[in-house]
C-alpha cells in the first residue's frame, strides 16, 4: 500500500505532465479550464499540484492533448498492441478524490478504443444521503457490479444497482454515483470513447 508522501509525489508529477503538455501545445490555463469542467482557480491547484484529480479531469486532460490517459498518469507511452494481460490486483491503479479507487485494466495496451477499470467506490453514509457530485465526459459508459451496491443518477433519474446488474449510459449526460447499502461497492466501468461521426 502507497504511502502518503509516494502518493503526494505522484500528483506533483502528473501535475508537471499536465503543465508540460499545456506549455507544449499552446493551450492557455483558461482554455483547459473550460474543457475539464472547473473553475479557473480549480485549474491551477490541479496545475500545480496542490490538489488531488479526479477520473474525468485526467480524461479530458489527456483527450485535450491527444494523449493516453494512461501517459499522462505514468510518464509512459504505452507499447502492448496485440494482447495485454492483467492479474488480480494488478492494474493500474488511479486513487483519487471521492472515495473512489480505479485499477486501469488495461494502461499498458496502446490506442485503445476503450477504458476499463475495477472501480472500488468506498461506503460513505454522508455521501449516500447527500447530493451526488455529477460529471460528464465524451463517448459511452459501462458499469456492472461485482460486489455491494451503487446508488447512480444519470440526468436526473436516480436507482440502485446490486451485485449482478449493470447500466449503459450516454457518458455526455450529467451522471454521478456513490456506494450504498453500508459497504462499499466494487464494479467493472468500461468507459467508450464517441465515434469519429459523433465529433462532426
Amino acid at each position: 500500500m502507497k504511502g502518503v508522501s509516494t502518493m503526494v509525489e505522484e500528483v506533483k508529477q502528473i501535475a508537471q505532465r499536465i503543465y508540460g503538455m499545456r506549455i507544449l501545445l499552446g493551450f492557455t490555463e483558461e482554455e483547459m479550464a473550460d474543457v475539464c469542467g472547473v473553475t479557473l482557480e480549480e485549474y491551477r491547484k490541479c496545475e500545480s499540484g496542490t490538489c488531488d484529480y479526479s477520473f474525468t479531469f485526467l480524461l479530458k486532460c489527456a483527450q485535450k492533448f491527444g494523449i493516453d490517459m494512461s501517459e499522462l498518469i505514468t510518464g509512459d507511452m504505452p507499447k502492448l498492441s496485440q494482447f495485454t494481460i492483467v492479474r488480480r490486483g494488478r492494474g493500474l491503479p488511479i486513487k483519487r478524490r471521492q472515495g473512489f479507487d480505479y485499477q486501469h485494466l488495461a494502461g499498458h495496451f496502446k490506442k485503445r478504443m476503450s477504458e476499463p477499470f475495477v472501480v472500488t467506490a468506498k461506503y460513505s453514509k454522508a455521501d449516500e444521503e447527500g447530493e451526488i457530485a455529477m460529471s460528464t465526459h465524451e463517448g459511452q459508459e459501462f458499469d456492472y457490479i461485482l460486489s455491494g451496491s451503487l446508488k447512480i443518477q444519470i440526468d436526473g433519474h436516480t436507482d440502485v444497482l446490486y451485485e449482478g446488474d449493470s447500466v449503459f449510459y450516454d457518458s455526455g449526460i450529467p451522471h454521478g454515483m456513490v456506494a450504498s447499502g453500508g459497504k462499499d461497492c466494487q464494479f467493472i466501468a468500461v468507459v467508450m470513447k464517441p465515434l469519429e461521426t459523433d465529433k462532426k
